[in-house]
């Protein structure tokens, strides 16, 4: 049982207060609501908008479930993996739960035509870009030794490669 909270609190704690609450927040002190766009132009950015959510959801959804099963750890920095992984999505992006939580967020400023949710999601973005490599990187280089920069030589950081990886996994 506290192998399901501990997944269930990371989740809570990361991509649910940088998908949701903080988005919620945004909208509600900005008096942005959801709204069909008034030009074929708009109506064309927020149907991206959808798409890029959609398929933030997908890669978050699918990287997160093989992280919960392989790796014995969470997604939470104080409860890190056990287990390197590197199947599935992981073959084609290093950090498919970030790319995946930046497209939901990207997707969410597309589809409700707002430049503060799109601020938001370049500053979750630039947060990434320095604590990735500065923080991460080096921890699970340093817990899974050359096999972690053997990864990091073949497959990218944010975005995906085509085609992936070939896994030995």
């Amino acid at each position: 049982m506290t192998w399901i909270f501990r997944q269930l609190f990371a989740i809570a704690v990361l991509p649910f207060a940088v998908a949701v609450i903080i988005p919620v927040w945004l909208a509600r002190r900005n008096a942005i609501g959801l709204a069909p766009g008034h030009t074929l132009t708009q109506v064309a950015v927020q149907a991206c908008g959808v798409a890029l959510l959609g398929l933030g959801l997908l890669l978050f959804s699918a990287s997160l479930r093989r992280f919960i099963t392989e790796s014995r750890g969470t997604l939470a920095p104080w409860d890190p993996p056990r287990h390197l992984v590197i199947a599935g999505v992981y073959r084609y992006v290093r950090n498919p739960m970030i790319s995946g939580v930046l497209l939901v967020v990207i997707g969410e400023a597309l589809l409700l035509l707002s430049w503060p949710h799109a601020t938001w999601a370049l500053i979750f973005f630039v947060i990434n870009a320095i604590y990735i490599p500065l923080i991460e990187e080096p921890r699970l280089a340093e817990r899974f030794g050359e096999s972690y920069r053997d990864y990091c030589r073949h497959v990218p950081r944010l975005l995906p490669r085509w085609p992936p990886r070939q896994s030995h996994s």
